[in-house]
């Protein structure tokens, strides 16, 4: 047995044109990686051209009978950085975040940069009251609150359950 019985290669003949599946497999650690890491806010570590790059929100959703309810999770930003918008039942929230620290000490000097976009969109199963939607921001969290309407509230019908022979 040689190097080449143990490499998997794809259907078709080895040669020009051909890719072995371990350089796939390569490409996909190196993702599964860069994508870890970029979980965490920090920086693309494969392929990264230190540009601005998008980063991932931690949303909770919720529903109640009168509304629906959405906690967006925005660490180091402010309401200034956030956009909300609600058109043909799609909630979106949209921000970018630009931090920049400097530190100047005896012997030491260092400049830290964080950037970076995001854009997540909710389409919401029933009609809304646009004219009661309400957002807040504290502390890096959001919460909107977006109302039924009345119509949407009477469509939901407690069903009772009982017991099966």
């Amino acid at each position: 047995m040689n190097l080449r019985d143990l490499t998997p290669w794809h259907h078709g003949k080895a040669g020009a044109g051909s890719t072995p599946a371990i350089s796939e497999l390569h490409r996909e650690v190196d993702r599964v990686f860069d994508d870890f890491w970029r979980g965490f806010g920090g920086p693309s570590l494969f392929g990264g051209n230190g540009s601005a790059m998008a980063f991932d929100v931690r949303v909770d959703t919720s529903e109640d009978d009168k509304a629906y309810h959405v906690t967006a999770e925005l660490p180091g930003m402010s309401e200034k950085d956030v956009e909300v918008t609600f058109a043909d039942n799609m909630l979106t929230i949209s921000g970018e975040k630009k931090e920049e620290k400097e530190v100047k000490e005896e012997n030491v000097h260092r400049r830290e940069r964080s950037f970076g976009s995001f854009r997540r969109s909710f389409t919401l199963p029933s009609e809304v009251d646009e004219a009661k939607i309400a957002a807040t921001f504290k502390d890096g969290v959001m919460t909107i609150d977006l109302p039924k309407s009345k119509t949407a509230q009477k469509k939901a019908k407690k069903i009772t359950i009982s017991r099966g022979k």
